[in-house]
């Protein structure tokens, strides 16, 4: 009997296996199995746009509320910012708007009404928020401006793939501002370490830091650093950027201030920021050929209690099982699995 109940388990554990596309015969397949089976994210009717199922959604709190403490821990606050931006704001800045361009999802009506002027869904918000600092900023006593907001964008992708690139994801942006160039730059790299060790401990992802070409900059910075999220295929993923933006911003938006010597000066800026594709670099970092796994500090559920019963026990057994479920609620994230048809 029980060398047939065996071999009939192995048979099913073969067979769930199956569902998985093998890593080794199809990387790109592999993923999307994994995400969809572990019930993460599904595809909608929109093209690009994915929904984030509670487990997945429940993973990206997690990443992001350890992110969010860190956030805080260094003196920044968190805000929010509109989401549309006036065409006029947006192409104030001539490398910045040429960056986004192919990307940007426009506004035109209002209702049944055409609109005076077109409005982008943000692909980012540096435009918006430097306007409304320009107005924040007037004297080095207002300085520095540390604030971040976790926001949705938009951006119009050709090519997409469940959290890795979609046409509207979850993120945080941090804007700040700064009296000098080296406390500009002082932020850009405190961010990029913060960026570095929250992946590594967190996420228990490799990671390598390091400074992007001119080519790949951020559009409008002076300088960007990144984290490189090391997959199990080999490959590297960004998995984070920080940005010295200089006083590119600064001086299309006259964001100005007056220094201790009275002199009228521009402000240093920077931004930084991480997304909802940190959560397809977890599951490529760590998922193997039967599916998920997930660094416990993240994991949605890192206690699985299955009552097994027998006989007339039903009542005892699941009495038990939820009496321990509740002791253990303490001290780790539990969930009773009660259901008797699995």
């Amino acid at each position: 009997f029980h060398q047939e109940v065996a071999g009939l388990a192995e048979k099913d554990d073969k067979q769930f296996i199956r569902e998985i596309t093998p890593k080794s015969e199809d990387y790109s397949q592999w993923y999307v199995d994994v995400v969809r089976k572990a019930e993460l994210a599904d595809y909608t009717t929109l093209k690009g746009c994915m929904v984030i199922k509670p487990y997945g959604y429940a993973l990206w709190e997690n990443i992001r509320d350890a992110l969010d403490r860190r956030i805080k821990e260094t003196g920044h606050q968190n805000a929010y910012f509109p989401l549309f931006v006036p065409e006029s704001l947006l192409k104030k800045e001539a490398a910045h708007v040429e960056g986004f361009a192919p990307e940007v999802a426009w506004v035109t009506h209002g209702g049944n009404d055409k609109l005076e002027e077109r409005l982008a869904i943000r692909p980012t918000s540096e435009a918006i928020i430097c306007s409304i600092y320009a107005n924040w900023v007037q004297s080095y006593r207002d300085l520095p401006i540390l604030i971040n907001q976790w926001a949705n964008v938009v951006r119009w992708e050709k090519v997409t793939r469940l959290f890795l690139r979609t046409t509207e994801f979850l993120w945080q942006e941090g804007h700040t501002c700064h009296r000098t160039q080296a406390e500009a730059q002082e932020e850009t790299l405190k961010m990029l370490r913060v960026y570095q060790e929250f992946a590594e401990t967190e996420l228990a992802m490799p990671i390598i830091a390091g400074q992007k070409s001119e080519n790949e900059k951020f559009p409008g910075a002076m300088f960007t650093y990144t984290i490189e999220a090391m997959m199990s295929d080999g490959k590297a993923l960004q998995a984070g950027t920080s940005h010295n933006l200089g006083q590119h911003f600064s001086k299309m938006f006259e964001i100005m201030f007056e220094d201790e010597d009275h002199a009228r000066k521009y402000v240093w800026q920077t931004s930084w920021g991480v997304s909802t594709r940190l959560v397809g670099g977890v599951i490529m970092s760590h998922g193997d050929e039967n599916g998920l796994i997930l660094p416990p500090r993240i994991a949605p559920i890192q206690v699985v209690i299955v009552p097994i019963i027998a006989g007339d026990a039903r009542d005892a057994v699941l009495a038990k099982a939820s009496e321990l479920g509740a002791m253990l609620r303490n001290s780790a994230r539990v969930h009773v699995d009660d259901r008797e048809s699995y």
